[in-house]
């Protein structure tokens, strides 16, 4: 449906009619010139140039069409598969070759009438159909919570889950599909029989430990229909794929539905990643037997590093980074106070002085220890800071104040920064922070710094820094030049729900202030030292000149090798002045690298390990959860349904009456003016009226 519509009143149409009107008489009232020819020519072409006089002042209102669209939008039906190894357990290979057939016809079916999107999950989401059952880890919250991202505003007629209802990672799909306004179509995939089944439920332990503590761990035994039987539960230490027993304990199975926790105590005397076994002896006629066995991988450390933050005054900046710092177990981290502190700081690793030196506070002693040992310090600035003071005891900015009054000051991100990298999420969030207080005056950054963030002042952006890092005399010093951590903490948190940006920041900062600088010229680094056996290996190496200049000219090749000394060989890649290589997956086990590379003449090498933990959780729940997908689909109106009853799924759906195409109309706007058939009769009536004039001799 089309009809036109004027920017201005519909009268300035008789105005258009007027004008057109003029245009014509003017020309041919009085004109005599074509009178000899034929006396009905001078009406002829003054009616032509009342038309084009007419259309033109017409056109001149941008006239405009509108027209009315439609829109058929087909409803989005969305099959989602649990791809985990519980799944593949529970069939063999000609009921999953079955299954799969079902599966790819009814998505065939459905793909007749809707709009059909596909989606595997386990360890994670991805799109299309994966029927190798392989994942290690069942996620169903995270799947529905990726269809309700990407379909919440969509047409989406209905959800087909099929999984066995076990999940073993992330929160229970009940609670989370409650925003899907969908029904839910639940295929009932595995065995909900009870089997005889002796089984370690899980293993509570702590992920990191430190040499010399003594662990303690929950291990959480069930059996299921085995009363009266009786079996051990054996822990033991894993030493160069040996067994070392700690510990034995009996167990006595003493009725239908058995659990039992266990608390076991465990040796930390040695430091890197220790594996530690916990068996079960097995019980003739069990379902299943990998199940009773389950390891752990704690990381012993041996040292923590001590941090003293010593202040002017309490102040809520203290327990922000105090918050931060404590959540990692490698840091000792003590409170103290000017007034009160009379210790030495020749025993810690590193000095965080908040508004210190200050007016009351100058501590001339602290500092000529800080000096001597060279001990890292960062320093804060505040209300109560004495800047000369502070411009005497670290050599990164200059503060010269020329008043009382504070400025309010903002971050903005140094892209020059290089000492260490920033998540992006970081870098784009804190333009965005509440405001800092800092000190109202100049700020001039020495050569020896290296600026993170620089303030902003209101929306001027300028090359005053706020937080900033360096060395000199092989000491590291830390300036942050104003005090409010404790709003950007808080701001963090009330926009993301944690702390994660904010402890991101002063993590990397304390890690560069407190780690010793390796002088060593080539070294080949892993993120971590454990892995889990669905995560790729990943290293960095740096390779450095006579001149501690970074360069990657030479190739630099890598060897890993298992425990049974078989060895895999990797070249790595070249990325900016550095190395890096993804080695892939392995399997569980300990591993040891070695890479290698030679420059000017002389090779270099350097060394390291790492350990994979095997994924364990597929295997211990091996009975089916009907019950929960029940819930979800009653909660929404669909149904559980059989694998046998696949095919029957896209009737049930279509007698269901609910997943319907949406029409949507809109309204169109379009100058008048656009159309070609407008122009080209405009063009048609000028031209014909120039004709005959030409060809009756009026020009």
């Amino acid at each position: 449906m089309q009809n036109i519509s004027l920017q201005y009143p519909t009268w300035y149409v008789l105005l258009c009619v007027a004008l057109g009107l003029v245009f014509a008489l003017a020309l041919y009232y009085k004109d005599h010139s074509f009178r000899e020819q034929s006396p009905k020519l001078n009406p002829i072409l003054g009616f032509l140039r009342f038309l084009s006089g007419t259309l033109i002042s017409f056109l001149l209102l941008t006239p405009l069409i509108k027209s009315l669209e439609t829109r058929t939008e087909k409803p989005t039906i969305v099959i989602a598969q649990d791809a985990s190894e519980s799944i593949g357990l529970a069939m063999d290979d000609a009921q999953k070759a079955d299954y799969q057939q079902k599966m790819q016809t009814l998505q065939q079916r459905l793909a007749e009438k809707y709009h059909v999107k596909t989606y595997s999950f386990g360890e994670r989401v991805r799109d299309s159909l994966d029927f190798s059952f392989g994942d290690k880890i069942t996620n169903i919250s995270d799947v529905l919570q990726n269809i309700y991202d990407d379909y919440s505003h969509q047409n989406l007629g209905a959800i087909i889950l099929a999984t066995d209802g076990i999940y073993n990672e992330g929160s229970s799909p009940n609670y989370l599909s409650t925003k899907l306004a969908v029904p839910v179509y639940s295929i009932a995939l595995g065995d909900t029989t009870v089997a005889r089944d002796l089984m370690i439920r899980q293993v509570l332990s702590n992920k990191i430990a430190y040499l010399g503590d003594r662990m303690e761990v929950q291990v959480d035994v069930a059996a299921k229909n085995l009363k009266d039987q009786s079996s051990k539960l054996t822990t033991y230490i894993v030493e160069d794929n040996h067994l070392r027993k700690l510990k034995e304990e009996a167990i006595q199975i003493s009725q239908k539905d058995f659990f039992k926790t266990f608390s076991i105590v465990l040796p930390m005397d040695k430091s890197g990643v220790q594996q530690f076994r916990f068996k079960l002896t097995p019980i003739s006629n069990e379902v299943t037997k990998a199940n009773n066995v389950r390891d752990i991988y704690v990381e012993v450390l041996d040292a923590r590093q001590k941090i003293l933050i010593l202040a002017e005054a309490p102040h809520p900046d203290i327990a922000a980074i105090k918050r931060s710092l404590t959540a990692n177990k490698n840091y000792d981290v003590a409170v103290k106070y000017a007034k009160d502190f009379s210790g030495s700081v020749a025993k810690y690793d590193l000095i965080i002085l908040h508004q210190l030196p200050s007016v009351a506070h100058a501590l001339p002693n602290v500092f000529r220890t800080i000096k001597e040992r060279k001990i890292p310090n960062l320093i804060i600035v505040g209300s109560r800071s004495n800047i000369t003071n502070i411009n005497k005891v670290q050599p990164l900015v200059s503060i010269q104040a020329t008043g009382q009054k504070p400025n309010l000051v903002q971050a903005n991100y140094n892209s020059q920064f290089s000492l260490f990298t920033l998540d992006d999420k970081v870098k784009q969030a804190l333009p965005d922070f509440n405001p800092m207080t800092a000190p109202f005056g100049t700020f001039k950054a020495s050569p020896n710094a290296q600026v993170i963030l620089y303030q902003r002042i209101g929306n001027i952006k300028t090359e005053y820094p706020l937080w900033a890092l360096g060395e000199e005399d092989g000491t590291k010093f830390g300036l942050i030049a104003a005090e409010g951590l404790w709003n950007w903490s808080l701001f963090d948190y009330m926009q993301h729900q944690n702390h994660e940006l904010v402890d991101e920041l002063l993590s990397k900062t304390i890690q560069y202030l407190s780690v010793k600088e390796d002088k060593r010229r080539f070294r080949v680094s892993i993120n971590k030292n454990l892995y889990k056996e669905n995560e790729p290996i990943l290293l960095n190496a740096e390779l450095y000149n006579e001149n501690y200049e970074l360069i990657n000219e030479p190739d630099v090749n890598l060897v890993i090798i298992d425990e049974n000394g078989k060895e895999f060989p990797y070249q790595f890649n070249r990325q900016g002045n550095s190395y890096r290589l993804n080695a892939g997956f392995f399997p569980a086990g300990r591993y040891r690298f070695k890479g290698k590379t030679v420059f000017a003449g002389k090779e270099f090498d350097s060394n390291g390990r790492f350990t994979i933990q095997q994924i364990q959780l597929e295997k211990y729940a091996t009975t089916a959860d009907h019950n929960t997908l029940r819930l979800i689909s009653h909660e929404f109106g669909g149904q559980l349904i059989a694998p046998d009853a696949i095919p029957t799924i896209p009737e049930i759906i279509q007698n269901k009456n609910s997943v319907k195409s949406i029409m949507y109309q809109s309204v169109r706007n379009k100058p008048l003016i656009n159309l070609h058939w407008i122009l080209g009769l405009l063009i048609a009536l000028l031209a014909i009226e120039w004709f005959f004039r030409k060809y009756f001799g009026g020009y």
